[in-house]
């Protein structure tokens, strides 16, 4: 809160970055003063995080249409079968990487990390709290993953081997995944650049990093094709995670180069933040993602000995059920800086409010998208990957899979939510990779038995359970951690939309199936599905409350009504107060 907004303000001492002046701080110079003014002009009102939102989604929109596009040349030039199979075993690495360098752990790990630094740095007179940052953990990261895409490059015949025993060509999988085995570097530094810029309050070039790979694999592959085959789209996979790094590195070095440093510069004491990323943030956060990735593991594991093409079907459907998915989980990623900075200044009622209502909304996005794609699977998958080598049988099978893991969405949604507010604390929490620990083990177990009766669906239902069992543990054990968040009023709002998502899958269906031409039954099923959607959460008793992004200060929840004066000084000034990012442009 600003100091012009607390009744008796005046009489306290000037502050230099949150510290009282008279215990060894010194004022600004007039010209870094303003300079140090103009850098903290940030406000995240809804406004702002509407736009924000608005651009990341877009551009990830666009990204998921070039995904679509390359599982459509996939599908067209290599059909479903074994040729490709061994490509997306090959593909575990890439996804594995994504997950871990630039979705979850580097995001969860770094954003706070900036967050603080950033907090510092206009309070420091000599130095730049997030140079110092870079410095201490840059180089580390790149000498670390270098070694790891190194010693997979040598050990692929034995991943191979050990992700998917089954295989008829083990050897074209082995080739693939040398190629792939590049992007475990590119993507540390995309995901660097991503969580620095996101923590910056940039948010358009981390927007764009899945276009650009998306571009990459799709070029790659139309060009080298005739000559290599299949493993032409595995050399597209390692140039497209160079695009991505070329992308973001522009705008993260102009970033670093805005605050001027004096010359001369006191010696620099260790980075607490650098030790704190190796030692102490690190190891949740890496088994975290690690354990949630290992869900994928244990599907080609568990569908390697199934009949040629069902490790492709599964492929094929996770990629387009999880579209609604990723989309709803754009505001939680251009909030999450908002949090931390929130934590960093002790608001948690901010950081709670925020959580709250960023799960409510991101739940209504993947529960429409969740009941238009089991309402109208079939004429989606026929619409998108119908022709060349894949066929309607492959049609079929892929849209009864993506069914089952439509069920999993919304399980999905709250995971990725709430991991957000469990990491956003500078102090290692466990709790979460607990959680998705016995959800993996619900996945494994539940799967080794569904295999055998359902093969490939079976499968895709045991990933829906465990992770829908991950969420309702992390949603239960969320109000002890960092983020008190009402976990009763959050159950009970999941649980009536998800009862409008049923009701509204059940209609959409029914027009899917009177209606005949794909296209316009798909259309039809859609609109029906928001409608009755809509219809269900308006009317329905006791809908639970989903407030706009940009919601007035005078609209409260319930229980923030007792911080009337409180939450107003918040939410008119900067989150974390000193808290330096942009001039409220979405860059």
């Amino acid at each position: 809160m600003t100091s012009h907004s607390v009744p008796g303000a005046a009489a306290r001492p000037p502050l230099l970055g949150g510290r009282p002046l008279g215990h060894g701080a010194q004022p600004l110079a007039p010209e870094r003063a303003r300079h140090a003014r103009r850098r903290t002009k940030w406000s995240p009102s809804g406004r702002f995080l509407l736009r924000a939102a608005a651009v990341t989604a877009a551009l990830t929109a666009v990204g998921a249409v070039l995904g679509l596009v390359r599982d459509q040349i996939l599908a067209g030039y290599f059909g479903a079968g074994a040729e490709t199979d061994a490509f997306l075993v090959a593909w575990t690495v890439p996804e594995f990487a994504s997950t871990l360098l630039i979705e979850d752990a580097m995001a969860l790990i770094l954003v706070p990390a900036f967050s603080r630094a950033l907090a510092r740095r206009a309070g420091t007179l000599f130095g730049d709290p997030v140079r110092s940052l870079v410095r201490a953990t840059l180089p580390r990261i790149v000498l670390a993953v270098a070694a790891v895409s190194a010693l997979l490059v040598v050990l692929a015949p034995l991943l191979v081997a050990a992700l998917a025993p089954g295989l008829p060509d083990p050897q074209l999988a082995v080739d693939c995944t040398r190629l792939t085995a590049t992007c475990v570097l590119s993507f540390a530094l995309a995901g660097y650049c991503s969580a620095a810029l996101r923590a910056h309050g940039s948010f358009l070039p981390p927007a764009a990093i899945y276009v650009a790979y998306n571009v990459g694999i799709i070029g790659t592959t139309l060009v080298l094709r005739e000559p290599l085959g299949v493993r032409s789209a595995a050399a597209g996979v390692a140039v497209g995670g160079v695009l991505m790094v070329l992308v973001q590195a522009p705008s993260l070095l102009r970033e670093l180069r805005t605050r001027p440093v004096p010359k001369e510069e006191p010696k620099a004491t260790p980075a607490g933040d650098g030790r704190l990323l190796v030692i102490g943030m690190i190891a949740p956060v890496v088994v975290f993602a690690l354990t949630r990735q290992s869900q994928i593991l244990i599907e080609r594991f568990l569908a390697s000995p199934l009949p040629a093409g069902a490790i492709s079907h599964l492929n094929y459907a996770q990629k387009v059920a999880q579209m609604p998915m990723i989309l709803s989980l754009m505001l939680c990623t251009v909030s999450f800086p908002v949090v931390a900075r929130a934590l960093a200044s002790g608001d948690k009622e901010a950081a709670r409010r925020r959580v709250e209502r960023d799960l409510l909304l991101a739940a209504v996005v993947v529960l429409v998208g969740a009941s238009t794609v089991i309402a109208a699977a079939p004429q989606i998958v026929e619409l998108l990957f119908q022709r060349g080598a894949f066929d309607a049988g492959d049609t079929a099978a892929t849209a009864a899979v993506m069914r089952v893991y439509a069920l999993g969405l919304l399980g999905q949604t709250v995971v990725g939510a709430l991991v957000r507010c469990y990491f956003s604390a500078a102090r290692p929490l466990w709790y979460p990779a607990a959680a998705m620990g016995a959800g993996l083990a619900a996945t494994a177990v539940t799967g080794a038995v569904a295999a055998r009766f359902w093969g490939a669906s079976g499968i895709a239902g045991a990933n829906a359970f465990g992770i829908t069992l991950t969420a309702v543990m992390l949603l239960r054990g969320a109000h002890r951690q960092s983020v008190p968040v009402d976990f009763r009023r959050l159950g009970e709002g999941l649980l009536r939309l998800a009862t409008a998502g049923a009701w509204a899958t059940g209609a959409g269906w029914l027009c899917s199936v009177l209606i005949g031409p794909p296209v316009l039954s798909l259309t039809v099923a859609g609109l029906v599905v928001v409608v009755v959607f809509l219809l269900f959460v308006a009317c329905a008793a006791k809908a639970p409350e989903i407030p706009p992004l940009p919601r007035s200060p005078r609209r409260r929840t319930l229980h923030a009504r007792p911080r009337r004066a409180a939450s107003t000084a918040a939410e008119a000034s900067p989150v974390g107060g000193d808290v330096p990012l942009d001039h409220g442009n979405v860059r």
